[in-house]
């Protein structure tokens, strides 16, 4: 038989609050009851949400759902300025708990159906004048929808407690604003047959309420920074990589710093072994160009003087021919014991490679996280990255790709029981 709603009625209630995500852009979201975290595994992905909390009283339910909700692979391969963390409850919806207050968005979806109406009383005092959230998604079964369900009897679910009319849910809705210092939009999803709507309504109606501002009510109940209420179970958290952690922002920057500067080099070696007036015992002042000799120090200045490029180094407002002079005459070979090394200033990285320049913030920041890296070898006066001009043994490559934990990274620059039928078509 063809499905009844198009797409599935519990995908329209979830599809509305996402479009309510995206609109309002909170930081903190709740979704109670979250059940089998399907929910959360979709706003997991919108970059506002800071901080993601399910709450469920079937524990078991949330533990095989629950690393769904990991970071994938790409997350710690390519990290954004993004933070998530994600948190999993076991607990009872009734009960008050300090690390849920506060929220910008409390999701409750086809929940308050499953509490008993002393229950519903203990859980509208929880979320409305205790965790005090700025906004609050509401969806319950409409009744009045039941009688175009075929072949339904009773209530659409074996644990439902209630099913409301439109005017119940109303009055209920309605109630908790004058008590709690709330308004309510109403609406819903999974709408009714051509001609039908004004009369019996969405299949599942929807009460959006948001806290009214300057107003604490005097029905919220009384809570002291010293009171640490925490019943529930914690039984999953994870932080999402994100590049305002300093170990992350300096393990991406050390990932790109190595690949471009191994860039630079080839392309450097690449263009001497081409050209015919190529000496293999050159020197930095045979290869600078003609009337362009420019210092670290004089490029670290045109930099802080907010500079995008050298422009102006080389007589010329090109910045793209003064960038291609930049790394062409600034890069040189160095002798030491065994192999030689190129010496790549980090003002070519900074100037060359934007990603460098991001993630650095500055061409001071950059010397200063670099310079105690192992990982990166940097001349003596933290001016110039070293790149070795010899190809390694394959010995020492091994031996990096099992050390360096840059490696990888571096290629990557470029509750409540299921519904049955009725809830779920």
């Amino acid at each position: 038989m063809n499905p009844l709603f198009s797409p599935a009625l519990h995908q329209q209630r979830h599809q509305f609050v996402i479009n309510f995500v995206k609109m309002k852009k909170p930081k903190m979201v709740a979704d109670l009851g979250c059940n089998d975290c399907k929910l959360l595994k979709q706003l997991k992905f919108h970059r506002e949400i800071e901080l993601l909390v399910g709450v469920d009283i079937n524990g078991d339910v949330i533990k095989k759902k629950m690393r769904g909700l990991a970071p994938l692979s790409a997350n710690y391969l390519q990290p954004t300025c993004d933070q998530l963390c994600v948190e999993l409850y076991q607990g009872s919806v009734t009960q008050r708990d300090a690390r849920l207050r506060g929220f910008h968005l409390v999701t409750c979806i086809e929940l308050i159906e499953h509490l008993t109406l002393t229950d519903l009383d203990h859980f509208t005092a929880v979320v409305f004048g205790y965790m005090t959230p700025l906004s609050v998604i509401i969806s319950t079964p409409n009744s009045e929808y039941n009688a175009l369900l075929p072949g339904l009897s009773g209530f659409r679910h074996r644990d439902h407690k209630f099913e409301w009319n439109r005017a119940e849910f109303r009055s209920w809705a309605l109630k908790v604003c004058l008590k709690y210092s709330y308004k309510v939009e109403f609406t819903g999803v999974g709408e009714a047959p051509l001609g039908m709507q004004d009369s019996v309504g969405f299949c599942s109606q929807i009460g959006v309420f948001y806290r009214l501002e300057g107003c604490t009510g005097c029905n919220v109940l009384p809570f002291s920074d010293e009171e640490d209420v925490s019943p529930y179970t914690l039984l999953y958290s994870v932080k999402y990589p994100s590049l305002r952690d300093n170990n992350t922002l300096r393990r991406v920057l050390v990932s790109e710093v190595l690949y471009w500067a191994e860039q630079l080099k080839n392309r450097w070696m690449e263009e001497k072994s081409s050209d015919r007036n190529y000496n293999s015992t050159f020197s930095l002042t045979e290869e600078r160009a003609e009337g362009f000799n420019p210092t670290h120090a004089a490029i670290e200045g045109w930099l802080a003087e907010g500079m995008d490029g050298p422009v102006g180094c080389c007589g010329t407002g090109d910045v793209d021919k003064c960038e291609e002079m930049l790394w062409r005459n600034s890069l040189k070979l160095e002798s030491g014991t065994g192999s030689g090394y190129i010496s790549i200033p980090l003002a070519v990285l900074w100037s060359c490679c934007p990603k460098v320049s991001e993630l650095g913030g500055s061409l001071r920041n950059l010397r200063h996280l670099l310079m105690d890296e192992p990982h990166v070898n940097m001349s003596q006066d933290g001016a110039a990255v070293l790149v070795k001009y010899q190809e390694q043994d394959e010995e020492d490559d091994d031996a990096y790709l099992e050390d360096g934990e840059y490696s990888e990274a571096s290629w990557c620059s470029h509750g409540v029981e299921p519904e049955e039928d009725w809830e779920t078509v």
